[in-house]
């Protein structure tokens, strides 16, 4: 189910997470976004962010994320944040929890649907 607002991709980035679904993930991204990685790099294009998000979808994860502030740049962009709360297991099975707030920018395009075009989920910051 493609976003029909900015906000919409939080709901569907929560959802597609917790269910493990990496696919579902990658349908709310550009071919060619990027994606912040919490070591400070970058990583561009559909194939290298499916391997970032993979190693948090290892981690069986519970998301909660709660949209604050969007903004929007003209008819087809919109910057948004949003806080969230990530509850997985680490290595050894040790119970993890991260926060964090994300940044993105977002682009609606011509069939009406938003993507990721920058996302920094705001990992350790």
């Amino acid at each position: 189910m493609p976003a029909t607002s900015p906000e919409q991709l939080h709901v569907l980035f929560e959802q597609a997470l917790n269910a493990g679904s990496v696919d579902d993930l990658l349908d709310l991204y550009e071919d060619d976004a990027t994606l912040l990685e919490a070591n400070g790099a970058s990583v561009t294009g559909k194939p290298a962010i499916k391997e970032a998000l993979l190693a948090f979808l290892a981690m069986k994860p519970t998301l909660r994320m709660e949209t604050g502030t969007v903004v929007h740049g003209g008819l087809n962009l919109a910057m948004m944040e949003a806080r969230w709360t990530l509850d997985g297991m680490g290595p050894g099975g040790v119970k993890v929890r991260l926060t964090g707030t994300t940044h993105e920018v977002v682009r609606r395009h011509q069939n009406g649907s938003w993507l990721l075009v920058i996302d920094d989920p705001g990992i350790g910051k």
